[in-house]
């Protein structure tokens, strides 16, 4: 499995090159947003995307901006401590997770394997979710394709991240039904929910504009205290 590495502390890629080497990823390290862009949108193979936001040339969010426009490739951001902004702003623009710095190297390795499992689809449900979920899924007017990671609406297909599809189909899979934040992050983002934790909030704003452009009368409703459900 291959990691493209976009980070311009040359001794920070080193280490991260090192310990994830050794956990099995090769990584591609490039120093500057525009190589690091150029790379994404070139590279065929790559699995996963470690992107720091203060990057020269072109910084993270003008790469994450520039790079959803072709690809949904799993993104992480590397934020600085407290930047609450570049967080939000980069869950906006379509990343998938993000990690502030200084960072444990486990921490990552733990978020990129849920990541990975999310992607490959093998991660597991809970009690009243099948394990082994069916190989699509209907709900109004929307078609969801679990093996493929594709969403379409009136035969329109519906670009959406990694992320973003994970929680549409874990609440397709419970049509109707509220689902807590909490259940959302631990089986879609491969985390627990933390205190001030607004990335479930933020990939469902995200699904609901991405929905509404499609002209979907699929909904996505929320009650404050329990959580969201999907609704034809």
């Amino acid at each position: 499995m291959a990691i493209l590495l976009i980070e311009d502390d040359n001794g920070l890629a080193e280490l991260l090159r090192e310990f994830l080497g050794m956990s099995g990823f090769e990584v591609v390290h490039c120093a500057d947003g525009k190589t690091g862009l150029n790379a994404a949108l070139n590279y065929d193979d790559i699995d996963l995307i470690l992107l720091d936001v203060m990057l020269p040339q072109l910084n993270g969010i003008d790469v994450l901006k520039a790079l959803r426009q072709y690809s949904d490739v799993p993104v992480i951001m590397l934020t600085a401590r407290g930047d609450d902004l570049d967080k939000v702003l980069g869950l906006e623009l379509g990343a998938d997770d993000y990690l502030a710095k200084p960072f444990n190297d486990r921490e990552l390795l733990a978020r990129i394997r849920a990541i990975m499992r999310r992607t490959r689809d093998t991660s597991g449900g809970q009690h009243n979710v099948p394990v082994q979920p069916p190989a699509s899924l209907v709900i109004g007017d929307l078609l969801i394709d679990v093996k493929r990671m594709a969403v379409s609406c009136h035969e329109q297909a519906v670009e959406l991240t990694g992320s973003e599809f994970a929680i549409l189909k874990y609440l397709s899979l419970q049509p109707g039904e509220l689902v807590s934040k909490e259940s959302l992050s631990e089986h879609c983002l491969g985390r627990r929910l933390q205190a001030f934790d607004r990335s479930i909030d933020t990939h469902v704003s995200n699904l609901r504009k991405k929905l509404c452009s499609a002209d979907s009368a699929v909904e996505i409703k929320s009650q404050r205290g329990r959580g969201y459900g999907v609704f034809a």
